[in-house]
């Protein structure tokens, strides 16, 4: 008996709140059928490289919402199969009381050893847990139901985020092929390939490099781009993701560096803030490929950490404008996304280095761009 009573009262909590994964799973298809709005109204856009690279912009905001809402399905799909895995020996063990009550004798049911009053005591006990056990029962039921919901869920929010996915790579194959098709943008001046060389080989520090960008550029128009101070700490982030080390914060192996690093999704768009002029774009020591923007005179965006850089040295980019993309981490697996997720807790294995220099000094990216933009 002490079996049973054990199993009856086993502590129920609620798995999930089923309404706010539906909500957020709701949430994320409607941010991927926007996205998938926008693609296809790219097709007919005059702006193609404008409307490819909102349409990418969605599809990252989708695809992060739709991972965020898969991860958690996971993480409660697995808590539900685990807490009915814990309770299966209790509730084989109730079974088996219950099966041996049933097969004893009408007798040996009605009487008890100890004489008429434990007879009755045993009666009114039954009659108490029976009850308890129709509760638990019908918790049970919902235990089950639930991890059925879940995994139903998860399946459909897995086909989304791979079709998602397979979208949005297609999307920034054509936003390449549209960059490199594009002839109308204007230049504030023509690049020097030999003293651009030379620089490369002279610089053995980003300063170095800075300081000298402008020995690099030939017939380069007078004045500047029209004045972004006043928008100072407004400016939208180049490129989504989680500021993980600040403006001078030390790194593993202690070295600070006067810019901030922000984690990103694979293949993530970066973008200039603002209207500016391409000032380096290319490999650049061991920072890997970086894109050097120039939005006006002595302020410099320095990007660097990118997978693929996208313009001319030289041109002149409209505000918004993508430079190029982030590159693929080891742990991101297409594939099996759900493994990926658990293994790497989310999708950030990218990090990129943003640097702003005005008058040569660096000064703290986040009193330019708004941080809270970053997700």
């Amino acid at each position: 008996m002490g079996i049973l009573i054990v199993a009856i009262f086993w502590t129920a909590t609620p798995l999930l709140a089923q309404s706010d994964l539906e909500f957020q799973a709701r949430q994320a298809q409607q941010s991927l059928d926007n996205a998938w709005d926008k693609l296809e109204r790219s097709k007919s856009a005059k702006a193609r490289i404008s409307a490819l690279t909102d349409a990418i912009l969605s599809f990252e905001e989708s695809l992060s919402l739709a991972r965020d809402s898969l991860r958690q399905i996971s993480v409660l799909e697995a808590r539900a199969q685990q807490k009915l895995s814990v309770e299966e020996e209790a509730y084989a063990e109730l079974i088996g009381v219950l099966l041996s009550i049933d097969k004893s004798p009408i007798q040996a049911e009605l009487l008890h050893p100890d004489g008429p009053m434990a007879t009755a005591r045993g009666g009114m006990l039954i009659a108490d847990l029976l009850p308890a056990l129709e509760e638990k029962v019908q918790s049970l039921r919902s235990d089950l139901e639930a991890a059925r919901y879940l995994s139903e869920l998860q399946y459909q929010v897995t086909l989304d985020l791979q079709a998602g996915l397979v979208a949005l790579q297609e999307t920034r194959a054509v936003l390449g092929r549209a960059i490199a098709d594009r002839d109308d943008l204007p230049k504030r001046f023509v690049e020097d390939p030999a003293q651009t060389a030379i620089l490369l080989a002279a610089a053995d520090t980003l300063d170095i490099f800075a300081d000298g960008l402008s020995l690099i550029a030939k017939n380069e128009a007078e004045g500047s781009l029209p004045d972004i101070t006043t928008r100072k700490g407004t400016l939208p982030m180049p490129v989504q993701g989680k500021v993980i080390r600040y403006f001078n914060e030390a790194d593993a192996a202690g070295i600070k560096r006067p810019g901030i690093v922000v984690a990103t999704s694979d293949n993530a768009l970066v973008r200039t803030p603002t209207a500016a002029t391409i000032r380096y774009r290319g490999p650049l020591l061991d920072y890997g490929l970086v894109s050097i923007l120039e939005p006006q005179q002595d302020i410099l965006y320095i990007l660097a950490g990118l997978s693929t850089v996208y313009g001319d040295i030289g041109e002149v980019l409209p505000a918004g404008s993508p430079v190029g993309l982030m590159g693929m981490s080891e742990l991101f697996d297409e594939k099996n996304l759900i493994e990926t997720l658990n293994e790497s807790g989310g999708l950030r294995g990218e990090t990129i280095y943003i640097e702003v220099r005005v008058n040569k000094a660096p000064e703290n990216p986040l009193t330019w761009f708004e941080e809270f933009g970053v997700k």
